[in-house]
C-alpha cells in the first residue's frame, strides 16, 4: 500500500504504529504479520523458530524484527516484553496468533498434553497483553487481537483441549475489554474459518474433507489468507474505536449454517 493510499484513508491506517505479532513464523500469524508490514507498521514477530522468523523478515518488505521465545513456556512475561519493545518501542497493537492443536480425542489427552495446549493458547496471550497494557494506557491508545476459533462455538472431533481453550480466548476478550477499554485499549478477536496453513494442514491434504468444509459454508469455499486482511486491519486500526469486546468470525459463514 503507497503512503498516498494510507494518506487518503486515516481511518484504517497502521502506519507508524508499533506492531507485535506472535506466532509470526508461520500460518496465519505470519500472514498477519506481513499484512501489517506492508501497510506501514513496524512489526515486531515473535515464535520459537529462528530460521522462520529469519525467513519471514527476509520475505517481507518494510520494518521487522524477530524475538525467537517460546511463549507456551515463558516464565517472564514482563522479560518478555522489554525485549519486544526494544527494537521499535512499546507496541501499541499486539496480535496473539501462535496456536497449537494437539487433536486428541478426549480419551487420549494426557495432562501434560492439555496444559500446554493451555498455556500457549490462552495463558500467553493474558500474560503478554497484561504486561504490554501500561504503554499502551501511557499512550491512551491500544489494540490487542486474540485469535478465537471456530471451536470457540462448535465441539470438534479431536479437539476437546484445543476447543477449550478456544473458548475460553473467547471469554478472555470479552474480559480484557470490560478491563482496559476504559483507558482507549479495545479487544477483540478474529475467529477463522479453514485456511490453509501449517496447523490445519490435516484438513487441506484431504480434498474429500476440504470439499465438505467448504460446502458447509454459505460463501462456498474456504479461505484464503487474502481474507483475513481487511478483517485484521480493521481491528488493529481506528476504524474499531468503539468495537471492543468482540469476536469476527472470519469463515465464510461456516457458523450461520
Amino acid at each position: 500500500m503507497t503512503e498516498a493510499a494510507r494518506a487518503a484513508d486515516p481511518l484504517f491506517s497502521v502506519a507508524g504504529r508499533v506492531a507485535c505479532v506472535t506466532g509470526a513464523s508461520s500460518g496465519l500469524g505470519r500472514a498477519a504479520a506481513s499484512m501489517l508490514a506492508a501497510r506501514g507498521a513496524r512489526v515486531v514477530g515473535v515464535a520459537r523458530r529462528e530460521d522462520a522468523l529469519a525467513a519471514w523478515r527476509a520475505e517481507t518488505a518494510g520494518e521487522t524484527a524477530a524475538v525467537v521465545a517460546d511463549l507456551g513456556a515463558c516464565d517472564d512475561f514482563a522479560a518478555l516484553a522489554a525485549r519486544v519493545s526494544a527494537p521499535f518501542g512499546p507496541p501499541a497493537i499486539v496480535v496473539h496468533a501462535a496456536g497449537v492443536n494437539t487433536r486428541e480425542p478426549a480419551d487420549a489427552v494426557t495432562p501434560q498434553g492439555w496444559r500446554s495446549t493451555m498455556a500457549l493458547n490462552l495463558d500467553a496471550p493474558f500474560f503478554l497483553s497484561q504486561a504490554l497494557v501500561p504503554a499502551m494506557r501511557a499512550a491512551g491508545w491500544g489494540r490487542i487481537v486474540n485469535f478465537a476459533s471456530l471451536q470457540s462455538r462448535r465441539a470438534f472431533p479431536g479437539g476437546i483441549a484445543y476447543g477449550a481453550s478456544k473458548g475460553g480466548v473467547e471469554q478472555l476478550t470479552r474480559a480484557m475489554a470490560e478491563a482496559w477499554s476504559k483507558d482507549g485499549i479495545t479487544a477483540n478477536a478474529l475467529a477463522p474459518g479453514f485456511f490453509p496453513t501449517e496447523l490445519t494442514a490435516p484438513v487441506f491434504t484431504d480434498p474429500d474433507r476440504a470439499a465438505r468444509n467448504a460446502a458447509q459454508t454459505c460463501i462456498g469455499r474456504n479461505g484464503d489468507l487474502a481474507d483475513l486482511e481487511g478483517p485484521l486491519v480493521f481491528l488493529c486500526s481506528d476504524a474499531s474505536g468503539y468495537v471492543t469486546g468482540q469476536v469476527l468470525f472470519v469463515d465464510g459463514g461456516f457458523t450461520a449454517k
